[in-house]
């Protein structure tokens, strides 16, 4: 791999490519249709939205001249650094929720990123401040405050009323 590629390990591809693209004086569209790729998909692996499959990364390495395998390890680079941000922050911290608050429910098979609307809702409803606050900090303020805002399903009627 080009020693100069090792310092964007764990950086997405598509990101690297479009710089790598943009120093070359190379325009996207042309490029994506020079290696066989639609220009809106090779647009989304540009942006980091999509992976770079095994076979394009080839086409682009021998169109760019680079070594090849390089743009395959860097997206193995960047998966690796994604599952490691995944396995952090699986949970949130449980010495602070308290067992009673998930009766229902073994706390340890909580699937925190499944069921998140609920737990927000949970804790919320019956947690105390520093519950609120431990599951603020695990989802994030924008996530719990959607979770919060978000319409709540009505109940089932059996018969409408008229």
């Amino acid at each position: 791999m080009n020693s100069q590629l090792i310092k964007y390990k764990g950086i997405h591809p598509g990101i690297i490519l479009e710089r790598e693209l943009q120093k070359r004086s190379l325009k996207k569209r042309p490029f994506a249709l020079a290696v066989g790729e639609y220009p809106q998909t090779f647009n989304e692996i540009t942006k980091g939205r999509r992976n770079i499959p095994v076979s394009l990364a080839l086409k682009i390495e021998k169109e760019l001249q680079l070594e090849e395998g390089t743009i395959v390890i860097l997206q193995s680079y960047y998966e690796i650094r994604k599952e490691k941000e995944k396995a952090q922050n699986h949970s949130p911290n449980l010495s602070i929720l308290r067992k009673s608050l998930f009766w229902d429910t073994d706390i340890n098979q909580i699937d925190w990123d499944k069921q998140y609307q609920a737990v927000i809702h949970r804790v919320f409803e019956r947690g105390n401040e520093e519950e609120k606050t431990e599951i603020s900090r695990f989802y994030g303020q924008l996530k719990t405050n959607t979770a919060l805002h978000s319409k709540k399903t009505k109940p089932m009627q059996l018969h409408p009323i008229s």
